[in-house]
């Protein structure tokens, strides 16, 4: 085993765990680890990572308008048309 911990050790180890986190949150945290270790993996490898898009594509969408707090008080709150 890695690090030299037999059995008791992994025990205690486990028994902490379970004082840390409660018994309801353990399949919450394992759940969060395996998802952590796949994408780590996943990463890793490459796999899935998406290529970037060429500049032509990108740079012919405009930005929306955005709206400040600091407009809406000089402008007023949006109108509702009926």
């Amino acid at each position: 085993m890695p690090f030299n911990l037999g059995l008791p050790e992994l025990i205690v180890i486990m028994v902490i765990v379970l004082l840390v986190f409660g018994a309801g949150r353990l399949p919450q945290v394992g759940n969060a680890i395996g998802k952590s270790l796949r994408e780590f993996k996943r990463g890793m490898s490459g796999e899935g990572e998406e290529k970037p898009a060429p500049a032509a594509q990108t740079a012919t969408q405009p930005e929306p308008p955005q709206i400040t707090a600091k407009a809406e008080a000089v402008q007023g709150p949006p109108k509702k048309e009926p």
